[in-house]
C-alpha cells in the first residue's frame, strides 16, 4: 500500500529531531554570544618561522604566547603556497587572501620596464612623507648598484585586489576605524589597505611617520607621541639579556663566527644602541627587541587616542612586529640574540594583550597572529652540527663566463641581453632582444638552461614557459607559477637549492636571507585565539591565504576580491 507524505515524515520525525539536536550542538562558537567582536587584533610578526616560539618555550612567559596557545586554535601545519616569501609578499598575502600572482606583489623590489629602473613595493610618487626629511633609504631595500630611483612617497596603490580592510570599511560603511602599524613602512601599509590608515618608524627621523595618502596632517596625539622623545630611553644604553645566561639554549654560545658585526653594535652581549647623536642609533634599535617595543608603545597610543573598540562596530588594528626578521639576518635562528629577542617578543606580545584587555576586552577582541615568512638557519650553524650542503651562493658568478658565452655562442651578443637580476627574477632587455631580431622565448630557455647549470640553483624557470604552459619538472614549480604577475615578474625566475643563499642584504654582508619556496621559508604560525575560542590544535593543512576570508566571514563581510583561501571551519565554529 503506498504510504502517504503524512505516514512517511512520521516515520522520519526521530531521525530529524536528530539531525536538528545535532546541528544546535555543533553550532557556532558564537551562537550564545551573538555580537561580532568589538575589534581585530591582527599581529604579524616578520620572519617567525612556525617552530621558534616552542622551540624557545623555556625562555617565555605564561602571558605571551602562552596564553594564544591556552585561548586560541593553533594550526600547526600552515604553509605559504608562493616562491618569493619577502616581507611585502607575505604582509600583502595576509591582507587579501590571495598569492602575489592576484594581488601583484611580486617582491620587495621589481623591475618596472616602462620606468627602465627598480621601484620599491609601495612607492608612490604621487603621496610624499609628512615627517621633513625622511628618506626612503632607510626602508626600500633596493640594490645601491642597480639603476633605483628614490622615491620620496608611500601608498597602498600598487596592490591590485582588496584587502580584508578594504572590504571591512565597505561593509561597516566606512563607520570601522582601521589602522596599521609597523617598524616598516611595508609591513603597515599593506595590511592597512587601501581604506584604513598607517604609521610607520623612520630611521631618518627616529619618528614615527605616515604619507599624504593617509592624513593632510598629523592628529595632535601623533605629533605629542613624538614630541616625548621616546628613543632619549635608549639613547647611551644597550640591549642586554633578559634573564640569565644560563637560562637560555644559546647561553654559551655567544658571539658565533657567522653572526654579522654591524658597525658598534657588535657580535656579543651586550649590544650598546649608540648617542643620540650617532648616525646608526636608530638603526640599531631597529636590530634588536627595542624596535618592537617602540612599536608596541606607540600602538597603544594609537588604540587610546583613537578610541577602538568602544562602539558596536567592528574595528581593525593590524600591528607588524619587525625585530626577529632583523635579529635573524644578522644573528641567524640560532644564536644567543634571537632567543633572547624572542622571549622580549612574548613580553611585548603579552603587555599588549593585557592592554587591550584592559581597554577592549580580549572576550570582545578576536586576536589573530600569523608572519610573512619563515627564516632559513645559517650555513655556518648547520656546519657545526655536520650539515655541509648549506653555503652562500656566489651572485657575481652569474655574470661570469659560462652564461655570456652561451649567449654569444647562440645569439652573437652575450651581457648586452640582461636587464638586471635582483633575486629571485631575472630581467632581460626587450629592446635588444627586438633589435637583434631575436626570439625572447629562445632567449629564456638558452639562458635558463644555462643558470642551472651552476651548483646552488636547483631550477630557473622561464616566464615564457608559464605563459605557454610548457613547464619543466619542478618541485617548487607551483610556488613560482603563484609568484607571476604578467606586468611585474621577470623573464626568469631562479631558485636556489635547499639551504644556498645570497647574504646580501642591502648591501650588507648577513648571516642570512629568506625568500626560498622551501619549508624553512613558508611554514609560518597561525593562530586565532580571544573572543570565547578556547584551546584547540590543529594539524591539517592550511596556508595563511585562509585569514582574511576567515575574517570576512566571520562578519558576513565580502571576501577580498582576489581571495583564494578558506574559512577556517574551527574558528567558525562549524
Amino acid at each position: 500500500m503506498k504510504k502517504t507524505w503524512i505516514q512517511a515524515t512520521y516515520r522520519r520525525l526521530p531521525w530529524v529531531l536528530a539531525m536538528v539536536w545535532l546541528w544546535g550542538q555543533a553550532g557556532p562558537v558564537y551562537a550564545d554570544r551573538p555580537d561580532p567582536p568589538k575589534l581585530i587584533l591582527q599581529i604579524t610578526v616578520d620572519a617567525l618561522r612556525a617552530d621558534l616560539p616552542a622551540r624557545y618555550r623555556s625562555v617565555l612567559g605564561e602571558s605571551g604566547f602562552q596564553w594564544l596557545w591556552d585561548n586560541g586554535v593553533t594550526y600547526t601545519n600552515a604553509n605559504y603556497r608562493h616562491a618569493n616569501t619577502e616581507t611585502i609578499v607575505g604582509h600583502v598575502s595576509l591582507a587579501t587572501g590571495a598569492p602575489p600572482s592576484r594581488h601583484g606583489m611580486i617582491g620587495n623590489v621589481w623591475f618596472d620596464r616602462e620606468q627602465e629602473r627598480l621601484v620599491y613595493n609601495i612607492e608612490d610618487a604621487g603621496y610624499q612623507l609628512l615627517t621633513v626629511g625622511a628618506d626612503v633609504d632607510d626602508q626600500a631595500e633596493i640594490d645601491p648598484t642597480q639603476k633605483a630611483a628614490k622615491v620620496d612617497g608611500r601608498s597602498p596603490r600598487a596592490i591590485l585586489t582588496s584587502t580584508f580592510s578594504d572590504e571591512l570599511a565597505l561593509h561597516s560603511n566606512g563607520r570601522a576605524k582601521i589602522f596599521g602599524v609597523s617598524v616598516k613602512d611595508r609591513g603597515a601599509v599593506s595590511l592597512a589597505g587601501q581604506a584604513g590608515k598607517a604609521f610607520w618608524f623612520s630611521k631618518a627621523s627616529g619618528e614615527f611617520v605616515t604619507s599624504t595618502y593617509y592624513y593632510d596632517e598629523y592628529p595632535q596625539w601623533v605629533i605629542d607621541w613624538n614630541a616625548s622623545k621616546p628613543l632619549d630611553a635608549y639613547v647611551g644604553k644597550a640591549w642586554e639579556l633578559l634573564l640569565e645566561a644560563d637560562s637560555y639554549q644559546f647561553g654559551t654560545s655567544d658571539n658565533q663566527d657567522f653572526e654579522t658585526d654591524f658597525p658598534g653594535f657588535g657580535r656579543t652581549f651586550p649590544h650598546a644602541w649608540g648617542a643620540a647623536d650617532d648616525k646608526y642609533l636608530t638603526t640599531r634599535l631597529t636590530l634588536s627587541p627595542a624596535g618592537d617595543e617602540l612599536t608596541l608603545d606607540f600602538a597603544k597610543a594609537l588604540l587610546d587616542a583613537e578610541s577602538l573598540g568602544q562602539d558596536d562596530v567592528t574595528d581593525y588594528l593590524a600591528v607588524s612586529f619587525s625585530s626577529t626578521d632583523y635579529v635573524g639576518h644578522i644573528f641567524g635562528a640560532s644564536s644567543l640574540e634571537q632567543e633572547d629577542n624572542l622571549a622580549r617578543l612574548d613580553r611585548t606580545l603579552a603587555d599588549l594583550l593585557q592592554f587591550v584587555d584592559e581597554r577592549v576586552g580580549l572576550e570582545h577582541t578576536l586576536v589573530v597572529l600569523s608572519a610573512d615568512h619563515g627564516q632559513p638557519e645559517v650555513p655556518g650553524h648547520m656546519e657545526t652540527l655536520g650539515i655541509t650542503t648549506a653555503h652562500y651562493f656566489d651572485i657575481e658568478g652569474l655574470d661570469k663566463a659560462p652564461a655570456i658565452a652561451t649567449l654569444k655562442k647562440e645569439f652573437g651578443i652575450g651581457e648586452e641581453l640582461v636587464e638586471a637580476f635582483f633575486p629571485p627574477y631575472l630581467y632581460l632587455n626587450d629592446k635588444v632582444i627586438s633589435d637583434h631580431g631575436l626570439d625572447k622565448a629562445q632567449v629564456e630557455r638558452t639562458l635558463a638552461e644555462t643558470l642551472m647549470t651552476f651548483g646552488g640553483i636547483a631550477v630557473a624557470i622561464p616566464s615564457g614557459a608559464l605563459r605557454s604552459g610548457q613547464l619543466p619538472r619542478a618541485a617548487a614549480l607551483d610556488l613560482v607559477l603563484n609568484n607571476y604577475s604578467p606586468r611585474r615578474s621577470g623573464d626568469i625566475y631562479v631558485v636556489f637549492a635547499p639551504n644556498v643563499f645570497i647574504n646580501d642584504f642591502d648591501g650588507l654582508q648577513v648571516a642570512s636571507t629568506h625568500g626560498s619556496p622551501w619549508r624553512y621559508d613558508t611554514h609560518v604560525p597561525v593562530i586565532f585565539a580571544g573572543y570565547g575560542l578556547g584551546s584547540k590544535t590543529v594539524s591539517r593543512d592550511v596556508t595563511p591565504y585562509d585569514i582574511a576570508p576567515t575574517l570576512s566571514t566571520l562578519l558576513g563581510a565580502r571576501q577580498p576580491s582576489g581571495a583564494v583561501g578558506r574559512a577556517l571551519s574551527e574558528v567558525l565554529g562549524e
